[in-house]
């Protein structure tokens, strides 16, 4: 990764008895931290071994894109220094203006000798246009990490349900700045080693609920703005921390629950791309509405995606294990719609309880501040998403 390199003897440090690859200042040239030294993004030596190799994994080995690690580590000289323990650049900023020049010639460079493959900056700062064209500006990433998101999202689901009511922020502020990058809402693979248990772990309650709380962190992580991104083993509830050294835990797959959360990751993909408005305004304010971010009390979210005109998805999300009878939803249009994904059914694991395959009529009712309403059953724990039946292409099937 061009962000940090070891220090192993058989490596690239002082490779040739100099500092050929790294900054031979530690205030340049080593981040602490991790005890691993930094590339000089100065030499083109350097950048011409870093762009190589970045072709030959895409190229060569036919990899979809790359994921660069630390970026932030190499756009700050005073990525976690104290004072005295790093040098300005040439015009007194805390800028890496040598990283910054690398890191545009390296995307201009891939997506020029590699159209299609994607480029993903793992970034964890407010640095403006991550995601944008070099031309206007950006670092010329296709995606952005979206650690914000990521962390508030584990952090909410983390909190036993009765009192997630008194975090509902955690999970309403991301769409604050949900279109300021083409975000990416990573479940990766920091976030089931160290320590840090797996991802059915994280979540609180018996063995049912653990369960039924990770179903609904899925279908909100599929229906948020922003591409999806499941690390090995989260896909069907593995119990354990991912081991680099050892294989996954293929064999829970022999028990219901396990199964259940498989076919849900299977549907949700297939829910994303059979529906449209779930994802193509996937980085734009015109492919999204709140109907109530404000319902902290009974810890339930509601809001709508939308795709082209027709092409209108609602998602409701009940993070409480209190079923919800006789809800009332106000929605855009007047019409039917039709649940067409549920996680709380009994092929996920689920307790079967939700609004059925057949349409929903609306009917003409204010409702939060909307002229047309519908009355739903919002299953415990859980994720349904409806889609407005006038409009939608007929090339599109139903999830199964």
């Amino acid at each position: 990764m061009p962000a940090h390199f070891p220090k192993d003897a058989h490596g690239l440090a002082r490779f040739d008895g100099t500092p050929l690859y790294e900054h031979e200042d530690p205030r340049l040239g080593e981040h602490l931290d991790w005890s691993t030294l930094i590339f000089n993004f100065g030499r083109n030596e350097v950048k011409n071994f870093l762009v190589s190799s970045a072709l030959f994994w895409l190229e060569e080995m036919h990899i979809d894109g790359l994921r660069v690690d630390a970026v932030a580590s190499m756009l700050y000289l005073d990525y976690s220094r104290n004072e005295h323990e790093w040098i300005p650049n040439q015009f007194g900023g805390r800028e890496n203006l040598e990283a910054i020049d690398f890191i545009r010639e390296l995307n201009v460079v891939v997506h020029e000798e590699c159209p299609g493959v994607l480029m993903i900056a793992e970034e964890s700062t407010s640095w403006p246009q991550v995601s944008r064209p070099t031309y206007i500006g950006g670092l010329g990433f296709d995606l952005k990490w979206n650690m914000g998101w990521m962390n508030d999202s584990l952090r909410y689901m983390s909190y036993e349900p009765i009192h997630r009511q008194y975090h509902h922020d955690m999970l309403t502020f991301s769409m604050l700045y949900a279109f300021t990058e083409n975000f990416l809402l990573p479940f990766s693979h920091d976030e089931v080693v160290h320590g840090k248990k797996s991802m059915l772990s994280k979540m609180p309650g018996d063995e049912w609920q653990q369960h039924a709380n990770l179903r609904v962190l899925y279908t909100y992580q599929y229906t948020h703005p922003g591409k999806k991104l499941m690390f090995m083993g989260t896909e069907f509830g593995q119990g354990v921390e991912w081991d680099s050294a050892g294989v996954l835990d293929w064999y829970v797959l022999e028990y219901p629950m396990h199964q259940g959360m498989q076919r849900l990751v299977r549907d949700l993909n297939r829910l994303y791309r059979n529906y449209p408005a779930l994802y193509r305004n996937e980085f734009d304010w015109q492919g999204y509405e709140w109907i109530d971010c404000n319902d902290h009390q009974q810890s339930i979210l509601s809001f709508i995606r939308k795709g082209n005109e027709g092409e209108i998805a609602l998602v409701i999300l009940n993070l409480t294990p209190v079923p919800r009878h006789n809800f009332r939803l106000g929605v855009p249009l007047p019409g039917c719609y039709r649940e067409v994904f549920n996680s709380d059914l009994d092929f996920y694991g689920g307790s079967n309880m939700g609004n059925g395959q057949a349409p929903l009529q609306t009917e003409t009712q204010l409702w939060m501040n909307r002229a047309d309403s519908l009355l739903l059953t919002i299953p415990p724990l859980a994720g349904i998403v409806l889609v407005y039946e006038t409009g939608l292409p007929d090339e599109i099937e139903d999830v199964e």
